[in-house]
């Protein structure tokens, strides 16, 4: 037997991680196409972008895992194809790997934003650790970023550089920052934050182009003025990585369909991560999850089903994000919210906000409260599963600890 797991990312480590663990005893090849073992991404846009996180701690596993593990490593290789029948896959070089089950764990890529200037100097996408590499040089006091989008991973950045004494633009297309993964309470508290850094802010943001002479230096607005820019950052949303899984005639919607333990509608074949579309019992639906926990709990799903012991992965989705000394975390991706109550105050930088759907409690975003995010995300679980009452009243009286709320 062979395992062929085409993406050196968080998905497909983890896939490999289990695969041992799980006893899994054939040979395994790891495809990626970059030069670096897999690492970690969410530190890029702040610990190893401000300098403060070393290349080396960015690893997930060091040299020797993958020689311990009897691991193929097959590094700056892409899979052009996968011919499903035949189980094989073509590479870039020219080599055919045959296989008994493939995972796709490609992953997504920023989706890009294409008005005239785009090919200058010093604009960047903010994806992987050769983006870092290239701009951290350009990330000194006094320059001028501007980041076009107003999501995480460009605040957060936006978040660096302001620490750093750059003097920093953010644009967002939408009224609001965070439009589309926030509520309207979230993005007015980051609204803040970043102005009390100095970071200048600018919704509904019409831009035309970049403009300069062979690197950038500024952004044109539709009124005709001149935003300028030492540097400046993408990040626009993420376009997931389907096209080999689509070529290969497996079924794509807004992602890689799969089931429950991460298999496609080819036996022999499953996918795990950021290019997936998987269901979710326990919320009722499918989703495309772009962020570590998803991509570590599908990786362990895959194993176990390759390892004939399979275990469904359906948990509540979480994620964080670190922007100056802020700690955001969110449990739960309510689709409708009927009511929503606040536990401190949210003019100040420690509070949580509890989202429920009918009588259920669905979501949960904690600004440095962690024990409210985690009796929280537990208590979503429970409530969904009905094996537990979210009582408002006592999410926000503060005299209860969280921990109360699971008794």
């Amino acid at each position: 037997m062979s395992v062929v797991v085409i993406g050196a990312g968080q998905a497909g480590l983890q896939t490999i991680m289990s695969l041992r663990q799980g006893d899994y005893q054939g040979e395994i090849t790891l495809v990626g196409d970059e030069a670096f073992l897999p690492y970690q991404r969410p530190p890029l846009s702040k610990a190893y972008l401000s300098g403060k996180m070393e290349r080396e701690r960015l690893f997930l596993k060091p040299d020797d895992f993958y020689s311990d593990n009897n691991v193929t490593l097959m590094l700056e290789t892409s899979a052009e194809r996968i011919d499903a029948a035949a189980k094989t896959i073509t590479l870039n070089n020219g080599e055919t790997l045959a296989y008994t089950y493939a995972v796709i764990a490609t992953g997504s890529r920023p989706r890009l934003l294409d008005v005239p200037g785009r090919n200058l100097d010093n604009v960047f996408d903010l994806r992987g650790m050769s983006d870092i590499d290239a701009m951290q040089p350009h990330f000194t006091e006094g320059k001028k970023l501007a980041v076009i989008g107003g999501g995480y991973i460009g605040l957060e950045a936006a978040a660096v550089a302001a620490s750093m004494g750059l003097h920093v633009h953010v644009l967002e297309a939408a009224p609001r920052l965070l439009a589309r993964v926030a509520e309207p309470e979230i993005s007015d508290f980051y609204t803040r934050l970043h102005k009390q850094h100095g970071v200048t802010l600018i919704t509904e943001s019409q831009m035309t182009g970049f403009v300069g002479d062979g690197a950038v230096s500024g952004i044109a607005m539709a009124d005709g003025s001149v935003i300028d820019a030492d540097i400046v950052i993408t990040g626009i949303g993420i376009l997931p990585n389907v096209e080999l899984a689509e070529a290969a005639g497996l079924a794509v919607e807004n992602g890689i369909v799969v089931n429950e333990v991460g298999q496609t509608d080819d036996a022999n074949i499953f996918a795990a991560g950021d290019c997936t579309l998987h269901p979710n019992d326990l919320l009722g639906r499918t989703m495309r999850l772009e962020s570590v926990p998803n991509a570590i709990e599908q990786g362990k799903a895959v194993a176990s089903a390759i390892c004939g012991a399979p275990k469904p992965y359906h948990q509540v989705p979480w994620f964080w994000s670190d922007q100056y000394d802020v700690k955001l975390q969110i449990a739960g991706v309510p689709n409708d919210i009927d009511n929503k109550v606040l536990r401190g105050d949210d003019s100040t930088n420690s509070f949580a906000w509890f989202y429920f759907t009918g009588d259920k409690l669905t979501g949960v975003t904690a600004v440095n409260r962690p024990a409210e995010f985690m009796a929280g995300r537990m208590l979503i679980e429970k409530s969904l599963k009905g094996e537990a009452v979210a009582d408002p009243t006592k999410l926000v009286d503060e005299s209860l600890k969280p921990k109360q709320w699971l008794a």
